[in-house]
């Protein structure tokens, strides 16, 4: 049997099947991605910087379509194991990427409930011997039919070979393998935490088969993060204001900072000048509207001090 497929002006992939074997029924194949890549598009729109992690879900969708047609062809499929890593530093996105996808994978049909469970290492890792995998095994259970999201899901290795954290790794991987396909497991953290992590325990990476690396921003797009947020408020930075903003950025990007956490500290830094225009304002008792959606360069505080 040969199986082919082309793309016609529509954009509409058309599977070929030719010297189809009795058992499988003849049906028209006419496949439409564009509906299902625009929810996806759609789904992460107001991400920045993110393209290549699109991709990626774009062709597990893909990949996830094209073995439910061949099921309803008579052919044979194969499932397609979801598990994740995610590696990147503070405030690149992977808590709100991961809730984001489980909510996208139940409304595209790939997960049965689509809810979101994060975990941390107190939630995994009992304090006497079967206890850790009696909550690990309550844990997974909870997520079934949607993801389970392990941040900084190195410190379960951190206390050597009697630390009970390895049991809760023992328990993840042992339900990894069991193959159940309504349940994904992500675990993120920083990059060079990860990696060592990986290196503890040898056949624990070749379990993942989707690692995505989540990049520091760079100034424009954190500038980009900083105006879809007041403009998503209905307010809009002055020019004073943009470049004061634009040159701390520049300044902690240049030093490379160690406690400065990407869209998270742009976040933080939007967030108290909305409440020090909300300050400045009521103070001079100025409520005219022009004023009320203005951020100037005196609501641009870095300090973490109390409004």
């Amino acid at each position: 049997m040969e199986t082919g497929m082309t793309a016609n002006r529509n954009g509409r992939i058309n599977i070929i099947l030719q010297d189809i074997p009795p058992h499988v029924e003849r049906r028209k194949g006419n496949l439409n991605y564009n509906k299902q890549f625009k929810q996806i598009d759609e789904a992460f729109s107001q991400f920045v910087g993110i393209q290549q992690i699109k991709t990626t879900i774009k062709q597990i969708y893909s990949y996830y379509l094209i073995n439910e047609k061949r099921k309803e062809l008579g052919m044979a499929s194969n499932a397609q194991v979801l598990h994740m890593l995610f590696r990147g530093n503070p405030g690149t996105g992977k808590t709100t990427v991961a809730r984001r996808l489980a909510k996208l994978y139940f409304d595209l049909g790939i997960l049965s409930k689509g809810h979101f469970i994060e975990a941390e290492r107190a939630d995994l890792v009992g304090e006497y011997i079967g206890q850790t995998a009696q909550k690990t095994r309550a844990i997974i259970e909870k997520a079934m039919g949607g993801i389970l999201f392990i941040d900084e899901a190195y410190s379960l290795a951190r206390g050597g070979e009697k630390d009970f954290g390895k049991e809760a790794i023992d328990t993840l991987v042992k339900h990894m393998e069991d193959g159940s396909d309504d349940f994904i497991l992500i675990l993120a953290g920083y990059p060079y935490e990860m990696h060592r992590f990986l290196a503890t325990n040898p056949g624990l990476e070749s379990r993942f088969p989707f690692i995505l690396d989540f990049s520091d921003y760079n100034l424009e797009e954190l500038m980009e993060i900083a105006h879809h947020m007041v403009k998503s408020r209905e307010y809009r930075l002055t020019k004073e204001a943009e470049n004061k903003l634009r040159n701390y950025l520049y300044q902690k990007l240049a030093v490379k900072e160690r406690n400065f956490s990407n869209a998270r500290s742009v976040r933080n830094i939007m967030e108290r000048a909305i409440r020090m225009q909300a300050y400045r304002l009521v103070q001079a008792e100025n409520y005219e509207a022009e004023r009320l959606i203005e951020i100037t360069a005196t609501d641009i505080q870095f300090d973490t001090t109390p409004v």
